[in-house]
């Protein structure tokens, strides 16, 4: 049954310390494939081991009108500030992967900054 959204509790991931983050994947108006929910487990898993203190991730997925037509938004809190990283591409895993680079950077530059001081 498709209401136009759909909303997947992906298994957490296993972290360091007994803090699992949890990964959430809502497709809008669209429901996504077991293989694409294990690709977005994989690749976004692999961010928490930046750091072991991060909030839970939240994945949307979305169809655009245009050709580079496949959206992807990442959010996470990590302390003291939101992440949120938006990356489109041809298809979902490019841009999954794409947005999960990015996030992986971003957290690296942050607690780079934070940990400086």
């Amino acid at each position: 049954p498709s209401n136009g959204s759909r909303h997947n509790t992906l298994t957490p991931t296993q972290g360091q310390k007994n803090k699992t983050v949890m990964i959430n994947v809502k497709s809008l108006k669209f429901d996504a494939d077991e293989k694409l929910l294990d690709f977005i487990e994989k690749k976004v898993g692999k961010v928490e081991k930046f750091f072991d203190n991060l909030g839970d991730i939240d994945v949307t997925l979305s169809l655009l009108p245009d050709a580079e037509n496949k959206s992807v938004k990442l959010q996470t809190r990590f302390p003291g500030e939101d992440l949120v990283i938006e990356r489109h591409a041809r298809t979902f895993e490019e841009a999954v992967t794409d947005a999960a680079d990015a996030l992986k950077e971003k957290i690296v530059r942050s607690k780079e900054k934070k940990f400086s001081k």
